[in-house]
């Protein structure tokens, strides 16, 4: 009986000198060349990881620098949280919940607000804010989802591509939030991460033949990124940011990353001390595949980026024509406020103690310090009007 094999296409790798081989599918065994979307470790790609590493180590020295700049034990007269820590020290929670800086820090430091990008035309804005933190909880989170994404984004297609998906994403979610930005700082550093979302979203959506395991893979993503997107209803941290990065990245990734392939390495020479079974592994397909595709992509990303470049400097705000847009990022509280109203508080100064009443509602608060800056009267301010 005659029996037949499928052909190999055989590809020589320039580095290594090998031949290898890409098998193709053979009938009535539709699983032969799929691999798994989260594969064990020791099966990816070696790659170095040195990317996700700086952004990491980036991120962790701008919040260090924030919260020495927020300098709270001076700045607020010691009433801080983890007092320990000296100027290091967190705003109180009624203030931060995030054990974070005040508005005036993040407003210094760079983030979105209304007065900042259209007044005052401070478009270097976008640039800042994808590298602040609310606070300490949000880092951690933040970073973790980050390490994980990551790491697994850049040993699969490398650093460049991931690099410009995560910059690019970071500048287009911040561009998309300051169309719905108000007075309130906020800041847009999840959009970045949200990209990577959205191209791993993309990788496994244009692969989704490839794969095993592909509907457990989807549920990962989906529950990451549900959670960091429920994070963005807290204080100060922009949600709209993340919708327009999440966008960003899934478009560039269908527009950037390629298709792994299936390869086998060749059988070992006989006769050798040491022979080795045949293994698989993975590589990328890089070449221009799905080129309509991609270019339809392309096409859509330069119209977003163009539309939201021009809606920011042309200083529209949507939350004009839509007034429940704003609990898309916020959920009001007893000790937190969705109004875009601007706060204004009169105070009074007697025995060391400042008093502010706020203008709206008529409630005031009495705190046992008077040599603040007017930055900080303002956050004492909106923290007695909400």
């Amino acid at each position: 009986m005659e029996v037949t094999t499928e052909p190999k296409m055989q590809i020589i790798d320039e580095a290594s000198q090998h031949s290898l081989s890409f098998s193709s599918p053979i009938a009535g065994d539709p699983n032969l060349d799929k691999l798994p979307f989260f594969r064990h470790r020791s099966r990816q790609i070696k790659r170095d990881t040195w990317l996700v590493s700086v952004f990491v180590l980036l991120q962790i020295v701008v919040f260090a620098v924030t919260m020495g700049l927020n300098d709270c034990s001076r700045n607020s007269n010691g009433h801080c949280a983890a007092k320990l820590l000296g100027r290091f020290s967190f705003q109180p929670l009624s203030e931060n919940p995030m054990l974070g800086p005040s508005a005036s820090t993040f407003e210094h430091m760079g983030g979105l607000y209304w007065n900042g990008l259209v007044e005052k035309h401070e478009i270097w804005r976008v640039l800042t804010s994808p590298w602040l933190h609310s606070g300490l909880f949000h880092l951690l989170i933040n970073l973790g989802s980050l390490i994980f994404v990551g790491i697994f984004m850049e040993q699969r297609y490398g650093p460049l591509r991931i690099a410009a998906i995560y910059f690019l994403s970071g500048v287009v979610g911040s561009l998309f939030a300051v169309l719905f930005v108000r007075n309130i700082p906020s800041i847009s550093s999840g959009a970045a991460f949200f990209g990577l979302i959205g191209a791993m979203l993309s990788a496994l959506a244009r692969n989704w033949n490839l794969y095993t395991s592909k509907v457990s893979a989807l549920v990962i993503i989906l529950t990451i990124t549900t959670v960091n997107f429920l994070i963005g209803f807290l204080p100060y941290i922009d949600n709209f940011a993340n919708i327009g990065g999440f966008i960003s990245g899934f478009l560039l990734g269908l527009v950037l990353l390629f298709t792994p392939q299936v390869r086998e390495d060749p059988p070992p020479h006989k006769g050798k001390l040491f022979e080795d079974d045949m293994r698989s592994s993975t590589r990328l397909k890089e070449m221009f595949d799905r080129p309509v595709l991609r270019i339809v992509c392309l096409v859509l990303f330069c119209g977003i980026l163009a539309g939201v470049l021009i809606a920011a400097c042309w200083g529209i705000n949507l939350n004009r024509y839509c007034n429940w847009c704003r609990y898309v990022d916020c959920v009001p509280t007893r000790k937190w406020s969705c109004s875009d109203m601007t706060t204004s508080c009169e105070a009074m100064v007697s025995d060391a103690q400042l008093t502010l009443t706020c203008m709206a509602n008529g409630k005031f608060r009495i705190f046992p310090y008077t040599n603040i800056s007017q930055a900080r009267t303002q956050d004492l301010c909106t923290l007695v009007c909400t």
